[in-house]
């Protein structure tokens, strides 16, 4: 009789904790298992390897005579390992980064929903706030994953076919190739965080829909705004506040001396707008009716 008692009163189950719900282990084995992260992974896995046959076929970049004096890191791509991988992170950093930010973060919840099964996983019950921090923290750490995979192939890829030497640098000079490695892996870093605006864009209209695309079209179509708008140069300053004005920011780290002012102010404004996505996402998901 007290056993019952002790029951009835109790909030909780016995044995029942929250936090041991959903873990984030079963969460990226599910999500590492799926066909779109291996699709995905293969995709930015083939890049470097394009990009060496592209060379291969069409010559070294610097060899073409484009009639621009402008210069990019793509007149130094075939240096080194280092510098093509660094021109794999500039080729793909404004578009094609951008897909597996979205699409990692964009269906996570809304394909729970497309499949009918999110209100099973809350009638578990997992707690909405653990639901989705375990699917934030796991789509996240597989954008970052995404982001690191590819310059590690280029690395690996232009060792074999351009050899291991400095980091030439378009505007003259270089970086040893052990100084070389940690730039690279704060231009990853950079990246990344800058990239944190459309994984709150994505993740917050994966609370509001159950069409995955939707929600990964969604982050991709707004982004893709945000890089017009920063074209508009009759904004003037007002393009500081956008995110997009800052996403090649991180070249300030492949100088001699590195320079922070535009890598700062770029993860500041990304990092503020990601959190307020992010409290979005949370504050309408714990009051959101789940019918599917």
């Amino acid at each position: 009789m007290s056993a019952a008692v002790d029951l009835a009163g109790s909030a909780e189950a016995p044995g029942y904790r929250a936090r041991r719900t959903l873990p984030l282990r079963v969460e990226a084995v599910r999500q590492l298992r799926r066909r779109r992260t291996l699709l995905m992974g293969g995709v930015l896995a083939v890049l470097p390897f394009v990009l060496i046959i592209a060379f291969a076929i069409g010559g070294t970049p610097d060899s073409r005579g484009g009639g621009s004096d402008r210069i990019t890191l793509m007149d130094t791509a075939t240096a080194s390992a280092a510098n093509f991988a660094a021109t794999c992170l500039f080729v793909s950093a404004g578009f094609l980064l951008v897909v597996p930010v979205a699409l990692f973060c964009g269906d996570t919840v809304a394909s729970e929903a497309s499949w009918s099964s999110l209100r099973y996983l809350l009638a578990a019950p997992v707690p909405r706030a653990r639901l989705l921090w375990s699917k934030l923290v796991v789509a996240l750490g597989f954008s970052l994953a995404a982001m690191v995979l590819l310059p590690l192939v280029a690395l690996a890829a232009g060792a074999v076919a351009y050899g291991w030497g400095p980091l030439e640098l378009p505007t003259g000079g270089a970086l040893a190739a052990s100084a070389a490695v940690p730039r690279l892996a704060l231009v990853v870093a950079f990246v990344f965080v800058s990239q944190l605006v459309t994984a709150g864009l994505a993740f917050w209209l994966s609370t509001k829909t159950d069409a995955p695309l939707g929600a990964v079209g969604g982050a991709v179509g707004l982004t893709i705004v945000g890089n017009v708008l920063d074209a508009v140069t009759a904004l003037g300053s007002w393009r500081e506040f956008l995110p997009a004005h800052w996403q090649f920011a991180w070249a300030d780290a492949l100088q001699p001396g590195i320079e922070w002012g535009g890598m700062v102010k770029g993860a500041a404004i990304s990092v503020t707008y990601a959190l307020i996505l992010f409290a979005f996402a949370f504050r309408g998901f714990s009051r959101k009716d789940i019918v599917s």
